[in-house]
């Protein structure tokens, strides 16, 4: 069977496609480093990560001032033996493609299409040799979808470009995620419409001629899970794209969210998958039910099993694998691995968020104006996959005045819940170990953040420290460990706040290490000699 989610955890806005036997997926990565993430399939049910587009700092620039701005929704299209993936980075305000023999990488420098505005890019490759770009432009109630012929050796469109439409949809709202198929001499425009949270939906329309005008399908939209309710488990599904299988039966992969302990997206919007047919040239999600199940039969495909991610990283390759993020372009560099060990030096920046222009504020705040900086975020983590979890640490730190290192659950940096380790003034036999609940919303008509203790313990300084943090459904513990002796620092803390839909943004929640000298500057580092994320599903 094929199991949903297809791909667990923060991985929005799916794009698919085949080489011959291979499947290969890309999901968005916003602000985080490396960008990209690139998955392969035999066989649609079993999915290994096998590199990143955007792995180089040249390629890609993105800040920790808004996690849910810098890559918007990639495209990964194969032809005539050249992979090409093509996106928007919100932070630089750009469209480009990149290309690769190899899906795995290395992957080219990016190649901006300097007309092309808006979000969402797709690439189509008409059997006549004519290729096309399309995407979303506007804003609000002025959005609709640009089409134009391209050349890809230069990267600038051919002729004038045109409009395909807007809304299939009655009442429809955002149109995005552009994506043109041909099948049976029609032309077809999938889009997903109605935002991408409770109401996003998918529909489509046809045309013969890709110039339009498109008919919009009677029986719009094809997939949504707004009419459910709020209680079903599996909401704000949208963003889709198509795949046909060498035997031309074909599947659809979309986002949505699993709910977590009431309306809770702790996880942010994952990836999964689902049988499409034709009737009368006009497709079908899910036959029978027209939502996304749990699970669907194999395709008639070999099975190939991939080899599954190590909870335990004991970072004995020497090297970070490819499960890990940083924060923004690592400008600095603040993270080594030695065999055995990760290092982290103290950055003066904190984790909390920051001030402009007398303002604090997170998501999507003056996005004209962000995008600047190269300071660095003192952040590295690993994506949740599942509510339930355990996650464990040993930590060594040199630690005085402002500075602290630990664990953190990050939904966004004004969302989050720490375990972290602090000197204590006037006594350096001690480390003080606390819990902080960082929350950013309204309170009395205005935006207010705040970051509040929810428990602390002094012990005795030791040469090492395993932290370790709990997570059920909402609910979190917090431990610490020195020698022979577990101390509880704070347990069934309310982790609510974590979900996106009272964080705001676009991106789920991470599991991370972080040493921050909380504003000065400091020669100190933080030493983990691992880190183990258990996900229980």
């Amino acid at each position: 069977m094929i199991k949903n989610p297809i791909l667990k955890g923060f991985y929005p806005d799916p794009s698919i496609c085949r080489a011959d036997d291979d499947f290969y997926m890309v999901t968005s990565s916003f602000s985080y480093f490396p960008g990209v993430p690139v998955f392969h399939s035999r066989d649609l049910v079993n999915w290994e990560q096998i590199g990143h587009v955007l792995d180089r700092k040249e390629q890609l620039h993105v800040t920790y001032e808004d996690i849910s701005l810098g890559i918007f929704a990639p495209t990964i299209r194969y032809h005539e033996g050249t992979f090409y993936m093509i996106t928007t980075n919100m932070t630089t305000h750009e469209n480009f493609f990149c290309t690769a023999k190899n899906p795995a990488g290395p992957w080219s420098d990016p190649i901006i299409i300097k007309e092309a505005e808006g979000i969402d890019p797709s690439l189509f490759f008409d059997d006549d040799g004519k290729i096309y770009f399309t995407g979303t432009c506007g804003f609000g109630t002025d959005q609709y979808i640009l089409c134009s012929e391209i050349n890809l050796k230069t990267g600038q469109f051919i002729g004038e470009p045109w409009s395909v439409g807007s809304s299939a949809a009655k009442n429809g709202t955002s149109p995005e995620a552009p994506h043109i198929y041909k099948r049976n001499g029609w032309y077809y425009r999938v889009i997903a419409e109605g935002g991408t949270e409770h109401y996003h939906a998918v529909t489509v329309s046809r045309s013969r001629d890709i110039h339009g005008p498109y008919e919009d399908f009677r029986g719009n939209p094809i997939l949504t899970h707004r009419h459910l309710g709020m209680n079903y488990p599996i909401c704000n599904v949208g963003h889709a794209d198509f795949v046909e299988l060498k035997d031309g039966s074909w599947y659809m992969v979309c986002l949505g969210s699993r709910l977590v302990d009431g309306y809770h997206k702790p996880l942010g919007r994952e990836t999964f998958i689902a049988p499409v047919a034709w009737e009368e040239d006009w497709p079908v999600v899910s036959p029978g039910t027209g939502k996304l199940e749990w699970q669907y039969p194999s395709p008639q495909l070999e099975s190939a099993p991939v080899a599954q991610v190590p909870d335990h990283d004991d970072f004995s390759e020497g090297r970070l694998r490819m499960e890990w993020n940083y924060l923004g372009t690592p400008y600095d560099e603040f993270v080594s691995v030695a065999p055995g060990r990760l290092t982290m030096k103290m950055l003066p920046k904190s984790l909390v968020p920051w001030e402009f222009e007398g303002e604090v504020f997170d998501f999507m705040g003056h996005i004209m104006k962000l995008g600047h900086t190269k300071e660095s975020m003192p952040f590295i983590g690993k994506r949740l996959k599942e509510p339930d979890f355990s996650v464990r640490t040993e930590m060594k730190a040199e630690l005085t005045d402002s500075e602290s290192s630990g664990l953190v659950i990050m939904q966004n940096n004004a969302h989050q819940l720490r375990l972290e380790a602090s000197a204590v003034p006037q006594d350096d036999t001690k480390l003080c170990f606390k819990v902080m609940k960082v929350v950013y919303g309204l309170r009395d008509g205005k935006m207010h953040f705040e970051e509040t203790e929810e428990g602390a313990v002094l012990a005795d300084k030791a040469e090492a420290y395993e932290l370790c943090i709990k997570g059920h459904q909402n609910r979190y513990d917090f431990y610490v460990k020195t020698g022979n002796q577990t101390i509880t620092v704070a347990e069934n803390v309310d982790g609510a706040h974590l979900g996106s839909e009272a964080a705001g943004g676009f991106v789920g929640a991470y599991a991370g290490l972080f040493a921050t000298a909380n504003g000065s500057r400091s020669d100190h580092k933080a030493w983990f000699s691992y880190f183990d994320l258990e996900n229980r599903s």
